[in-house]
């Protein structure tokens, strides 16, 4: 494969500029690097002929004078990208009489233009030791990208994962018992090693202009008590058994508090680690938690609170009075007159007449999977094949605002309530302290001084009124951008539900069976699944 090119030549008692046509694969003459080539030289020609023959495609000679073909070398034009990390050059022939450049003169020529990086010798020696690629662009020297180097990272030898959930069997049975967010460790274990970062390297332009690598992040490993470090830094193990637990990428290991029962003969539990209760925990006692709280029996009128997650085996029977409180999720077997506040997602085979509050799903799954009567709230989804029932029992569901700042923004709002009655009364007060004293009427020091502070008052209760309308103002926002929830129906939804999707609600007058409810156009309406 050969370009179309050009030569000086020869020609009929003088000379002319003899055109080469490109083969099948190769590209055709240019006519604006042939006029550059002329010009350069003060050749006179005819720019529309010259077009012309071009054009033709056939080999042929312009005849451009009487006088002798002039005697000029070979000569070439380079091309360097503007971020100087790539150049190509295109080759031109000696006249018929001209010398060819040599493969030397042409390096040295490089290298007054400072271009000494990346030159491709192989592309270059094929056109000095062939008759030469003309009219072609040569790839000439090619610049390296600086490699980046791979930061440090850390391998972890336990689940970080705190939001996990129970299996769902065959058999429609959910197992509670094989899941548990405790990670277990025994004295020696590794917990976590770093893995060291790659250096990078740096690159080069083709002027041989260093381009330096970005540096690779180090790290360190973060750990509490209890935790050895090898002698290389690079790891860390337990020195005791208990549990593991990341938290803001700092690793703890704490001791599991083990009890059979909880009952009168241990009394409240109050752990600042996790608690795993082998039995039961009966009426009105109290169980509270840093970690987390693993309960293999069941829960009866109790008061279960978690830094962590709360898991129970056998389900949790409030009797009205129960209680549980989780920072991160609640696992359940089922639920029945308790109350629920979880910061994470809650999971249960059946909640009735129960009061739920998740900051992110409610799933009711498993052979059962009802929710009956109660109110359950979640900010994203809440999923169940049963809702309601044919008795009509008031059951209420609400989704689409975390029910946490749901909470926070009714405390504000009434904190804003009860501050610009102050403010009134405050502003009553001075406005007929004002007209008295606009009337002539004399007020005793002790009078004064209490209208300085009522003044004071108005002032500084102004300035918490603006404070209180910032932050109602970033949660309206906040719950706003939360009403793309939904509530999901995997069998059958009954009359006398009531629906609430962000500021939206429905209450459902007939039965609904494999659908959800989202809310569109600001109104609660029914999808099929």
């Amino acid at each position: 494969m050969h370009n179309g090119y050009f030569q000086l030549v020869n020609y009929e008692n003088g000379y002319g500029l003899k055109l080469y046509p490109a083969d099948d694969m190769g590209d055709v003459l240019r006519v604006g690097e042939i006029a550059e080539y002329l010009d350069g030289y003060g050749i006179v020609y005819d720019r529309n002929k010259l077009e012309m023959l071009v054009m033709e495609e056939q080999e042929t000679v312009y005849y451009l004078g009487s006088e002798p073909c002039p005697a000029y070398p070979e000569s070439y034009v380079l091309d360097v990208a503007e971020d100087n990390m790539y150049a190509t050059v295109r080759f031109i022939p000696p006249t018929e009489v001209g010398k060819r450049l040599t493969f030397d003169d042409f390096l040295r020529d490089l290298r007054l233009r400072n271009i000494v990086y990346g030159i491709q010798m192989g592309e270059l020696q094929e056109h000095f030791q062939s008759e030469g690629l003309y009219c072609t662009d040569i790839v000439l020297a090619k610049g390296k990208e600086p490699t980046p180097g791979v930061d440090a990272g850390i391998e972890y030898y336990f689940n970080t994962e705190t939001h996990r959930r129970p299996m769902v069997q065959e058999d429609g049975s959910v197992d509670y018992f094989t899941l548990t967010t405790i990670n277990q460790c025994k004295k020696g274990d590794a917990l976590a090693r770093i893995i060291p970062e790659v250096p990078g390297i740096d690159g080069s332009d083709i002027f041989g202009k260093r381009l330096k690598a970005k540096e690779p992040k180090r790290i360190t490993l973060k750990f509490g008590q209890n935790i050895g470090l090898s002698d290389d830094k690079r790891t860390i193990y337990t020195m005791v058994d208990g549990h593991v637990t990341l938290l803001e990428d700092k690793v703890f290991v704490s001791d599991v508090y083990v009890v059979k029962d909880v009952d009168v003969s241990t009394g409240n539990l109050d752990y600042q680690g996790s608690i795993q209760i082998d039995g039961n925990v009966t009426t009105n006692f109290e169980v509270k938690a840093g970690g987390n709280v693993l309960i293999d029996g069941l829960v009866e009128g109790a008061k279960i609170i978690a830094g962590g997650c709360i898991t129970i085996g056998k389900g949790m029977n409030g009797a009205a009075g129960g209680m549980l409180k989780a920072g991160g999720d609640v696992m359940v077997k089922f639920l029945e007159n308790a109350r629920v506040v979880a910061g994470g997602f809650v999971h249960s085979g059946a909640i009735l007449h129960s009061r739920v509050s998740a900051g992110t799903e409610v799933i009711v799954e498993g052979k059962r999977g009802l929710i009956v009567g109660g109110y359950v709230q979640a900010a994203k989804k809440i999923e169940a094949k049963s809702i309601g029932a044919s008795m009509g029992a008031t059951t209420i569901l609400e989704v689409g605002v975390n029910p946490l700042i749901k909470t926070q923004y009714t405390r504000l709002q009434k904190n804003q309530a009860d501050t610009m009655k102050t403010v009134q009364n405050a502003e009553l007060i001075l406005a007929n302290f004002k007209e008295k004293l606009s009337k002539g009427a004399q007020f005793n020091e002790s009078q004064l001084k209490y209208m300085k502070t009522v003044a004071g008052l108005v002032e500084e209760k102004s300035a918490e009124l603006r404070e209180l309308e910032t932050r109602l103002d970033k949660m309206r926002r906040m719950m706003e951008t939360q009403r793309q929830a939904e509530i999901l129906v995997n069998n059958e939804m009954f009359p006398g539900t009531t629906i609430i999707i962000g500021d939206a609600t429905k209450t459902i007058h007939t039965s609904y069976h494999y659908c959800k409810f989202v809310r569109d156009q600001g109104e609660v309406k029914m999808v099929s699944l």
